[in-house]
């Protein structure tokens, strides 16, 4: 009996034994073929761009304001009565053309005056030497004493004094004459007429008659940070000793200050208004804000610029060329820096560690890692890994990544 007990106890051991096998059998099978449905995984659908062998400029932007290049409110010099006024508001207007015309009359009457009185003087210096001419012939016989002719000498001294005295009191009336007479000191447009002709105006008057901008040419000025100040000198330096002679804008005389670096004003929206050179830098750093200030100058002859509108510039450093550029959404940030998803022949992607660069009209440069018409994931990176399979966006099952995508450049 006991030895029956046994041999069952045996055979149902055996039994949990062989049950065990089985079991790990149907769990391992499926374990063992994960790595054969893995590799079986639907492609990912991708973005692609090329990488691109192209001109990229650099540029350095900020905010700006536009300004006269110069401003000058027209003030009378003299009182009187404005008797005409020779300009029509909101007109261009050249240096020395007639703006007003103040009464000249009583003007006139004093230079009259002080002319009448340096004749009058004139004729006595004249009798005062014919006396002193008497007394020194007089003199040599006894005939007038040695007071008299010394008397005489000093007389004629003091009308001849009398007459530079005359002569001042002419220039001072001409000049008084003139101020009566305004014109344009610079070219530019007119604003707002602020005296209307009748009106006694006076030098004394803090108004003005009329303010006068020049905007052919005309001023931009933006900020930029400080650390931009050493590499923008160096290149502006370069930009006047290389550039070729060329007229200052609005038809001046050559300047070598227009000839720096080429700045632009943008809307707010990117759009280009005008394209101007850089004139300056100024000669200190606001420590407040930590930038610095630059003064650009426009052609402006179609007028897109007006003083004291607001906008964008920016600024031409360079222009590097035939550089390798992608989209900026392609370059990622990993633990083991920036890198791309290179899409290759077999359908598959590869990451690439990169060394990005400047971020300029839409595209990234990239310094290192890719060459001119290589693919690159720009959409859909989130669900790559390396040696994933993927399909562009819109091409059919099958397709391979570089199918129809040349390189560009």
């Amino acid at each position: 009996m006991h030895h029956r007990r046994a041999l069952g106890g045996a055979f149902l051991a055996l039994a949990l034994i062989l049950g065990g096998l089985a079991g790990w059998r149907l769990l391992a099978e499926p374990a063992a073929g994960a790595p054969r449905e893995a590799a079986q995984d639907p492609p990912v659908t991708v973005t692609l761009a090329a990488a691109e062998a192209r001109d990229v400029p650099i540029w350095r932007g900020g905010l700006g304001n536009v300004q006269a290049f110069q401003t000058v409110t027209i003030r009378p010099r003299v009182d009187g009565q404005l008797d005409r006024v020779a300009f029509t508001e909101g007109q261009d207007v050249q240096q020395g053309d007639l703006l007003v015309q103040i009464d000249p009359r009583p003007f006139q009457a004093s230079l009259d005056q002080a002319v009448a009185q340096k004749a009058r003087d004139e004729a006595l210096l004249a009798n005062a030497r014919l006396d002193l001419q008497r007394y020194t012939t007089l003199s040599q016989t006894q005939g007038a004493s040695r007071q008299q002719l010394d008397t005489q000498r000093a007389t004629v001294a003091q009308t001849e004094a009398t007459i530079q005295a005359d002569q001042a009191s002419i220039d001072n009336a001409r000049t008084q004459l003139g101020y009566t007479r305004i014109e344009a000191p610079i070219a530019g447009r007119l604003g707002v007429r602020l005296v209307d002709p009748g009106n006694i105006v006076h030098a004394a008057d803090t108004t003005g008659l009329v303010v006068i901008t020049q905007i052919h040419p005309i001023a931009l000025f933006f900020t930029l940070p400080q650390d931009d100040l050493t590499e923008v000198l160096r290149r502006q330096r370069e930009a006047v000793g290389n550039a070729p002679p060329a007229p200052a804008p609005g038809g001046g005389p050559e300047e070598p200050a227009y000839k720096g670096l080429p700045v632009q004003a943008l809307t707010r929206d990117g759009r280009v208004l005008s394209e101007g050179r850089l004139l300056l830098a100024d000669n200190r750093i606001d420590p407040n804000s930590g930038t610095i200030q630059l003064k650009a100058a426009f052609p402006n002859q179609d007028d897109a610029l007006w003083p004291g509108q607001l906008l964008s510039a920016r600024l031409l450093l360079e222009t590097r060329r035939g550089v390798v550029t992608v989209p900026p959404a392609a370059v990622q940030r990993g633990l083991e820096g920036p890198f791309v998803f290179v899409a290759k022949a077999d359908g598959t992607v590869e990451m690439r560690k990169v060394r990005p660069g400047a971020v300029s009209e839409g595209v990234m440069i990239v310094e290192e890692g890719l060459k001119p018409g290589e693919q690159v994931v720009t959409d859909g990176v989130q669900r790559l890994r390396p040696g994933a399979r993927v399909r562009p966006a819109g091409a059919q099952a099958g397709a391979q990544p570089g199918a129809g995508q040349g390189p560009r450049g």
